[in-house]
């Protein structure tokens, strides 16, 4: 039986950092460059957000985390599941966890922002009753970026 474990970590500390390393690279793979937009690491710090890593036996599988956009609105940020992880459940469990988190530190919204080239992130954000919304933030204008937003406790 599998051990999993959810735990908040510093998105700059080295678990998380290894995680976004990886991210980045799949964004060059997929968009031909390393998403820029800015993600300072006190952003994603209680009370104002947060950053979780889930482990799998140990071994760090899966990241992503929350900001304040709005007074009652986080921007969901640097969600990634390792690859020989995919497709068993991993994203939809993280997303509920980052979505419970943001609840109890009492947001009511939360938005995110994926690229036309991650479908799979896509039909995970739709199945789990993300809406989709105009572009916003930092990749506004840009015409692979997709956004979503869903509102929490519905």
């Amino acid at each position: 039986m599998d051990d999993l474990q959810i735990r908040r970590e510093a998105l700059d500390g080295p678990v998380a950092s290894q995680l976004i390393g990886e991210l980045q690279a799949e964004f060059v793979v997929r968009y031909g460059g390393r998403d820029d937009s800015p993600t300072p690491a006190a952003d994603f710090t209680p009370p104002v957000g947060d950053f979780l890593v889930v482990y799998r036996d140990g071994r760090p599988v899966a990241c992503g985390g929350i900001r304040r956009t709005e007074p009652s609105v986080v921007e969901l940020k640097r969600m990634y599941v390792v690859a020989d992880q995919r497709r068993g459940g991993m994203a939809r469990r993280l997303l509920a966890a980052l979505e419970q988190t943001a609840a109890d530190l009492g947001y009511s919204t939360i938005r995110l922002e994926t690229g036309t080239a991650q479908p799979e992130a896509m039909a995970l954000y739709a199945s789990s009753g993300y809406q989709p919304i105009s572009n916003f933030g930092y990749y506004a204008g840009e015409p692979l970026s997709r956004g979503f937003e869903k509102a929490l406790g519905a």
